[in-house]
């Protein structure tokens, strides 16, 4: 069996890379990535039994079921901070302890539907919130304790990326274990 390259396992796609001058074609591109990221997710777990649905992404790593968990949890707080940088000038936000809470009761248990459900309804009101901005509310921000001031414009790729990220830890998965 050939050796597995975990920093290829952590990062399938590459780390985030934000572009230094954001087109509003590339505003609208994320957006479209982020409007697109519950049906990719829900793709990925078609037909999972609970079995593979409890089978880490890499070793160390999420499981699968944990990895959907994360998604919700993390897209409802940049979400909120996007809510946040829209109403108050610069806020710091809170940082939350994402690996704590996927080792909560319902991020290790709860069905993925419940949070692909959940992703299904949010993304909606997010896409709807982020095809109203205009240019200068993409230049709104937020600001991290640990890692400084961004930009909604940054903020989105982030997120963009995130979710492609996440989905690609689960089709790498599956390409490895499941779907031979």
């Amino acid at each position: 069996m050939a050796t597995l390259n975990i920093e290829a396992l952590r990062y399938p796609i590459g780390k985030f890379v934000p572009k230094p001058d954001l087109s509003p074609d590339d505003l609208k591109e994320y957006i479209t990535e982020i409007s697109h990221l519950p049906a990719l997710l829900r793709k990925a777990v078609k037909d999972l039994g609970e079995a593979e649905l409890e089978t880490p992404y890499r070793p160390g790593g999420w499981t699968i079921r944990q990895t959907v968990n994360h998604v919700a949890d993390s897209h409802i707080n940049s979400y909120t901070r996007f809510r946040l940088a829209l109403t108050e000038d610069k806020p710091v936000i809170k940082p939350y302890e994402e690996q704590l809470w996927a080792e909560l009761e319902d991020g290790k248990h709860a069905p993925v539907d419940i949070s692909l459900l959940l992703l299904e309804a949010l993304h909606l009101r997010w896409v709807m919130l982020l095809e109203s901005l205009t240019p200068d509310q993409w230049q709104r921000s937020f600001v991290h304790p640990q890692s400084g001031e961004t930009t909604l414009a940054t903020a989105v790729g982030i997120y963009a990326w995130h979710g492609k990220h996440h989905v690609a830890h689960i089709t790498e998965l599956r390409k490895r274990n499941f779907d031979r």
